[in-house]
């Protein structure tokens, strides 16, 4: 029996093997998948010059090739004007960052970019990732200060905008939530409760200059590689315009509901305001990104075919509930 997820891998696998060939210096490489999600990403090994390079495969449709150079701009920009560490990409054979492979009739981008040592952050490890969390606030400040200051060059890049109306409206850019899994009529009720007052909030919360601009848009734990006291951030394919703080929201992907996530929170905001002002109105409107964010991965996990989608599955959902009702008793 033909094993579908199986085919998809195989499929990818092929399309890398393409990709290298724009890249005579990588031959003869191994490749090892890393992960499959949105897109297709793999460690790149060089055998002879015993070198490790990562190598990215864009499912189709999910972004234009301008939107994906857009976002090697704006890394290019990250690593020439900031101290923070981000992959840099590699030029190809042809000149070019991104390779284009048309595999039975759909185009492909592959990217090949820097290998950065480090490990992800371990949400098990609860202790150390409340103290990281600290320098994660300082990093993600960082970021956004780059953005600001070069919001001139930076405004006029294709990339789409991570508001309501794209994260939670009717036409989103990933799915509907109200389609997730482990929704009874009864949650839907619920959660379309949240969503009423998170559009409601967010509205009268605005997207002034100082709040809202280029973002990473998803900072959890898997795009962060800690290595020693410092924290590197990688895979910027979800950057976008979109409120400040819903890059903190992004990093408590998957753990909103764990215990330490007030701490983690409080962490974050004392190490972000070491170089950025936050005020207190901005402080109390947290948990609408965090519950924003929660609803959107609600409708992530019912559109997407991957491990990390089926290992959380209903649950997820399930778990929302608490974090709903006690959202909705705050505001």
């Amino acid at each position: 029996m033909v094993n579908p997820w199986q085919e998809q891998l195989d499929k990818f696998q092929n399309i890398a093997n393409i990709g290298l060939r724009y890249y005579s210096f990588l031959s003869p490489a191994s490749l090892k998948l890393l992960n499959y999600s949105e897109n297709a990403t793999y460690l790149v090994y060089d055998r002879e010059q015993k070198e490790k390079f990562i190598l990215r495969v864009c499912r189709p449709g999910y972004h234009t090739k301008k939107e994906i150079e857009s976002e090697l701009i704006w890394m290019d920009s990250i690593a020439k004007n900031s101290d923070l560490i981000v992959p840099l990409s590699i030029k190809g054979d042809n000149g070019e960052a991104i390779q284009e492979v048309n595999f039975a009739g759909n185009m492909y981008y592959c990217t090949v970019f820097e290998f950065l040592e480090g490990d992800a952050p371990d949400e098990d490890k609860e202790e150390e990732l409340i103290e990281q969390f600290e320098t994660l606030g300082e990093i993600t400040a960082r970021l956004h200060e780059h953005s600001i200051s070069h919001r001139d060059e930076l405004n006029s890049l294709p990339r789409l905008s991570w508001d309501f109306a794209a994260i939670l409206g009717e036409k989103p850019k990933w799915a509907r939530w109200q389609d997730g899994v482990g929704l009874t009529p009864e949650r839907k009720q619920l959660l379309q409760r949240v969503s009423d007052k998170i559009e409601e909030r967010l509205e009268a919360f605005g997207k002034g200059p100082e709040r809202y601009g280029l973002i990473h848009g998803d900072l959890r734990l898997a795009n962060l590689l800690v290595d020693g006291k410092t924290i590197k951030i990688i895979d910027f394919d979800d950057c976008g315009f979109g409120w400040y703080l819903y890059d903190l929201a992004t990093a408590l992907s998957f753990i909103e509901h764990k215990d330490y996530v007030p701490e983690l929170v409080e962490k974050w905001v004392k190490g972000y305001r070491k170089v950025r002002p936050l005020s207190e109105e901005e402080e109390q409107e947290i948990p609408t990104f965090i519950m924003m964010r929660r609803l959107q991965l609600i409708s992530w996990i019912g559109s997407r075919d991957n491990e990390t989608s089926r290992a959380m599955g209903a649950q997820y959902s399930i778990d929302t509930d608490p974090l709903a009702k006690a959202y909705l008793e705050k505001f």
